[in-house]
């Protein structure tokens, strides 16, 4: 596995996003690029795209000490800092123009908590006190304006002034409700890594707080999936199952809990979560997207980003019991997306392989949710847990 993951980071991810994405016109980078690799000059330049590059090149320098991965990173952070935030208003905006003008305004609590995640890294990676700075502040505006004092938990989105929104969905395909399992794991994952470079008690308050949200809200207690969708009193207004959130909330869980000093109170939750993924498992290795059991849908598409969070949950399991059918079930989901998630020809991976097994080249190869980051930080991952990992012998496939 940790051959496989450094060749596929530093020989097909990165030098792609390296080679292809970098907006020579109009600075930063491109907003699009489509399945077929035709770049988007026009398209918009969506936040998320933005705040997860930075996130990728500055979390590769930290592992791989390539210069070339902090130029990228500081490419991000200059983009960034000079067009996504709200100089008047504060936070940072949805999306751009493709000359860097704003376009939606509005502050989704998600966005602003992929900048604080992507932020953290790079003062990490480069000790530039500007950055930690700026992601204290939006720590202390999603405290401000998001976090639901006498419920717990955060709201969903504001307009750009901070008030109240009509339409608080990230997506067409969001329910409109006020909380949401999906926002509650980023602003997770984003404390999680601001507490490690910023460990103030106020913030490890909130992270405790965050741990025990999806322990007595989201997650199930009969099915132990996570619910999605919300109203402000906590009553759950979905019935969709999504594999992939729960796998990768499984191991978010354990490192917000390692970073509080929790970890060992969390395990068994973590456990029961991954176990409650494996229903999407595929007699491929692969995982399924999502099942809804009230109208009867299941989504049997593989998703990139999918594929990527079962190799790090399931590898996850694996170090939490010693079982080795979690690493084995790791190390197939690692060989099925090589064999059909990679783009051999082009570099970089296709958005998901459909329910008949064809390639989807209708999406994008990169855009406003395809990003560099579930896949780089599945290798990251890997190299990260490498000494456990070799402890397992050759029966795991390189």
């Amino acid at each position: 596995m940790k051959a496989a993951a450094m060749e596929e980071l530093t020989l097909n991810i990165l030098p792609w996003w390296i080679k292809k994405m970098p907006d020579t016109a109009n600075g930063g980078f491109y907003g699009r690029i489509d399945g077929r690799e035709n770049i988007m000059p026009e398209a918009p330049k969506g936040g998320i795209l933005n705040a997860r590059i930075l996130w990728s090149f500055s979390a590769a320098y930290l592992k791989l000490r390539d210069p070339v991965y902090l130029e990228m990173a500081t490419r991000a952070r200059d983009y960034i800092f000079r067009h996504f935030f709200d100089k008047q208003y504060g936070g940072t905006y949805w999306s751009l123009k493709s000359n860097g003008e704003p376009l939606d305004t509005k502050k989704q609590i998600y966005s602003q908590a992929f900048f604080i995640y992507a932020l953290s890294a790079y003062h990490l990676a480069s000790g530039d006190r500007e950055s930690l700075d700026r992601a204290i502040q939006l720590y202390r505006l999603i405290e401000k304006y998001s976090f639901d004092r006498g419920r717990g938990g955060y709201f969903e989105a504001f307009t750009r002034e901070w008030g109240e929104i009509a339409d608080l969905r990230l997506s067409a395909k969001d329910a409109n409700e006020k909380k949401t399992m999906n926002t509650h794991l980023h602003v997770l994952e984003a404390y999680t890594a601001l507490y490690r470079v910023w460990p103030d008690a106020g913030l490890g308050h909130q992270l405790a707080a965050l741990v025990k949200v999806f322990a007595e809200r989201i997650v199930d207690p009969e099915t132990s999936h996570l619910n999605l969708f919300f109203d402000e009193e906590w009553n759950c207004r979905s019935s969709i199952v999504s594999y992939g959130h729960d796998i990768e909330a499984s191991w978010l869980l354990c490192e917000a809990a390692e970073v509080i000093g929790e970890a060992e109170s969390l395990k068994g939750l973590a456990l029961r979560i991954a176990s409650a993924a494996q229903e999407g498992l595929a007699e491929d290795c692969s995982l399924y997207y999502e099942k809804d059991d009230v109208v009867g849908h299941f989504d049997l598409d593989r998703h990139w980003w999918v594929q990527s969070e079962a190799v790090v949950g399931f590898l996850n399991a694996w170090q939490l019991t010693g079982d080795g059918s979690w690493l084995e079930m790791a190390s197939d989901a690692l060989e099925y997306i090589r064999k059909n998630l990679v783009d051999t020809v082009n570099g970089e991976w296709f958005w998901s392989i459909r329910a008949d097994g064809t390639v989807n080249r209708d999406d994008d190869k990169a855009g406003f949710w395809k990003c560099p980051y579930h896949n780089t930080r599945m290798c990251l991952e890997i190299l990260s847990r490498e000494q456990a990992i070799g402890k397992r012998g050759p029966s795991v496939k390189k």
